[in-house]
């Protein structure tokens, strides 16, 4: 017998709770890591380059957008660049070499050693995101990665001072959902961390 509508959404959201809750402990520390990171880079001139696919594009076109905008604070546009947005680029890359190249050839062309990449997969097993790691890695940057489940082939592929934020969890919505609550996290702390204060004062 199926579910009933109201009660599948009760359901959804309990599970993203759950999920929520179980990921405070297992990643709060690698998130805030993750912000300072950010915000040295930001004030050591650099800027942040973010890719992923599907909705995972869709977090890094956030992310960016939030800090080339504003998040909660008014403040000066931050530099940042989501390697998803250029059609034109991302189709002339998959169509001369392959769609495996359309970060990392992003990635060698724009990153500078100060910069970070966030590397956005909720299986970890994204081509193209592991290829932007080895990227940014050959051009001296630092990574930041939103991963979820075993944390996949991204978690062989870290140097040294790169974080790691690997949701626990299994299921593709409740990663993305967390993830989204990362990115949040990581734009309070960057703003905090630039401008000081309390954004949500």
């Amino acid at each position: 017998m199926t579910m009933d509508p109201v009660t599948r959404v009760r359901e959804h959201f309990a599970e993203s709770i759950a999920t929520k809750q179980d990921a405070v402990a297992a990643i709060s520390e690698s998130v805030a890591a993750a912000g300072r990171l950010m915000a040295d880079a930001l004030l050591d001139d650099g800027k942040i380059l973010s890719c992923g696919n599907g909705g995972s594009a869709g977090d890094a076109q956030h992310f960016s957008s939030e800090l080339l905008n504003r998040f909660e604070m008014e403040r000066p546009g931050l530099p940042a660049m989501a390697l998803t947005t250029d059609s034109s680029t991302v189709t002339s890359i998959s169509n001369d070499y392959s769609y495996e190249e359309i970060f990392s050839k992003q990635v060698r062309a724009l990153g500078k050693p100060q910069d970070v990449l966030l590397a956005i997969s909720t299986s970890g097993n994204s081509e193209n995101v592991c290829r932007a790691i080895s990227a940014a890695h050959e051009r001296g940057m630092k990574v930041v990665a939103l991963s979820g489940r075993d944390g996949g082939r991204m978690a062989d592929l870290y140097g040294d001072g790169d974080v790691e934020i690997r949701v626990p969890a299994t299921r593709t919505a409740r990663i993305q959902e967390v993830h989204l609550v990362v990115i949040h996290c990581l734009c309070d702390i960057i703003d905090t961390t630039l401008l000081g204060g309390d954004a949500h004062a």
